[in-house]
C-alpha cells in the first residue's frame, strides 16, 4: 500500500481541523506496521470519517523505553460529522477490531489512535482533553501535522504546527520514512 499524501489542506479553514494521530510499534495481524496503520485509515473512512489530509509515516524510537520496537506514526486532518466523544467511540472501535491490547501504560501497541484537537474546542469534555494534553510536545505528533498542515494554531497556546515541531522535546528523533521502508 502507497503512504502517498492527500492534496494538503490548502485553503481550508484550520480552525476547524479535526486532527487524529495514528501510532504502531506492533505489527499484530499484519505484515508490516505501516499495512496495520492502512488498515485503520480504511476502516476511519468505512465508519464515514472523510481523510482530508494525511501526512507521511514518520518513524522514531519508542518512548519511553527505547529498547520497545520503534514506533511509526502519522497524522490525518478529517471530515466527520461525529462530536467529539462519538468519535473517540469510534477510534476505540477501530483500536479494538485491529488487535489493541491495553496492558501496561507506554506499553507496544498494535494501534493507536488519538483525538488531537477537535476545532477550537478546549477543555475537559467528560474525560476527553482537548486539545490532547501532551501532543504539542511530540515530534512524531507536530512533525507529520506540519507536513500538511503546517499554519494549523493550537487552540490554547495559538502557536503553530510549525514552530511546535520545531520545539518538541519527545520523539525527537521522529522523521518521515521512505516509502515501503517499513
Amino acid at each position: 500500500m502507497s503512504s502517498q499524501k492527500s492534496d494538503p489542506v490548502g485553503n481550508r479553514d484550520l480552525a476547524d481541523a479535526v486532527i487524529v494521530a495514528l501510532g504502531t510499534n506492533d505489527k499484530g495481524k499484519f505484515a508490516t506496521c505501516e499495512k496495520g496503520l492502512e488498515a485503520a485509515l480504511l476502516q476511519l473512512q468505512q465508519a464515514g470519517i472523510k481523510i482530508v489530509a494525511r501526512s507521511s509515516w514518520w518513524q522514531s524510537m519508542a518512548w519511553p523505553d527505547p529498547a520497545d520496537p520503534p514506533f511509526l506514526n502519522g497524522v490525518v486532518v478529517v471530515e466527520t460529522e461525529l462530536d467529539p466523544k462519538a468519535l473517540m467511540g469510534v477510534l476505540s472501535r477501530i483500536e479494538n477490531d485491529l488487535g489493541r491490547v491495553r496492558s501496561r501504560r507506554n506499553a507496544p501497541r498494535t494501534l493507536d489512535l488519538d483525538l488531537i484537537a477537535y476545532g477550537r474546542i478546549s477543555g475537559d469534555l467528560d474525560g476527553l482533553y482537548l486539545p490532547h494534553p501532551r501532543a504539542s510536545e511530540r515530534l512524531f505528533v507536530m512533525g507529520p501535522l506540519a507536513e500538511i498542515a503546517p499554519e494549523w494554531r493550537h487552540p490554547d497556546n495559538g502557536e503553530t504546527a510549525r514552530d511546535l515541531a520545531a520545539r518538541a522535546s519527545v520523539g525527537m528523533d521522529a522523521a518521515p520514512v521512505d516509502q515501503g521502508a517499513s
